[in-house]
């Protein structure tokens, strides 16, 4: 079993730099990604209560060999429960079907409109309860991000939001890292739409690693904590084996220029 790296949160925490993601996997198929994902070395996963499999998580997590406190789960508010005391309540719901009395990390999913102030409160208390050791945002832009900074008493500990070398948010992360906030990517192989770039392709073959590996690589080395989505066993430790090799500083660059502003989940400007 291979070990990975960690990332401290700006509460002391330790957090692993990569995780599993188990967005529309359901029933069975999200134990079994989850049971092979621990097997392979995985200890970050995240779900939400927006995915309906937090039943299927909390089972893997028991029928584990791996002791709860060596796993990293984060799971989030649904936005049509979003507000303060219904945010509470859907905590208290998420922590029943995990069959665990905590989470790691507890995210507002998307910035909902006149619901936060009130959402971020409520997870500000969650915190000071100790059921979650840590907690944070999804899909915040900048504007969203200001607007919080205005009511927020504590500092959001991570940003999950869609991040690639074809979706590179530059002064997003320069943003989260000067306030101490970790940026976590979500589709950060782009839903394998980019696999044939031929700019990462010829890297891919530099480096005798797949596209997917090369792409993973380059959000570790810039700081970034990417979540991968898969149920398929062999992808599931392709994307784990990332830790045997380093991306020069050249083609670094090279795959910064790679940006495209390419999504392939809504813009949470949208939402504003």
């Amino acid at each position: 079993m291979k070990t990975q790296p960690y990332v401290t949160l700006n509460n002391g925490i330790e957090m692993p730099l990569v995780g599993l993601g188990v967005f529309d996997m359901h029933n069975k198929e999200a134990e079994q990604a989850m049971e092979w994902a621990l097997e392979t070395g995985y200890r970050l996963i995240d779900t939400a209560a927006m995915y309906q499999n937090e039943l299927q998580i909390g089972n893997a997590i028991r029928h584990s060999s791996v002791a709860r406190e060596e796993i990293f789960l984060t799971t989030k508010v649904d936005n049509a429960d979003q507000g303060y005391t219904s945010t509470l309540r859907a905590f208290d719901h998420s922590l029943e079907l995990l069959q665990t009395d905590y989470v790691d990390l507890y995210l507002v999913h998307w910035p909902i409109k006149q619901k936060r102030k009130d959402t971020w409160k409520a997870l500000e208390k969650i915190y000071e309860s100790g059921k979650a050791r840590a907690i944070g945002v999804a899909n915040y832009l900048e504007p969203f991000l200001e607007e919080l900074e205005a009511y927020a008493d504590i500092v959001p500990a991570v940003n999950q939001v869609e991040f690639s070398p074809f979706l590179n948010l530059e002064n997003l992360l320069k943003r989260c890292q000067q306030k101490g906030t970790v940026l976590q990517a979500y589709t950060p192989l782009v839903r394998g739409l980019k696999m044939n770039d031929e700019r990462l392709v010829k890297l891919s073959k530099k480096y005798g690693k797949t596209p997917a590996q090369i792409i993973l690589r380059w959000n570790i080395q810039k700081g970034v904590s990417p979540i991968p989505k898969s149920s398929n066993l062999l992808r599931i430790k392709e994307n784990f084996d990332i830790f045997d090799f380093e991306i020069s500083e050249e083609d670094m660059k090279l795959m910064n220029t790679f940006n495209e502003n390419f999504r392939v989940v809504d813009d949470p400007m949208d939402f504003l």
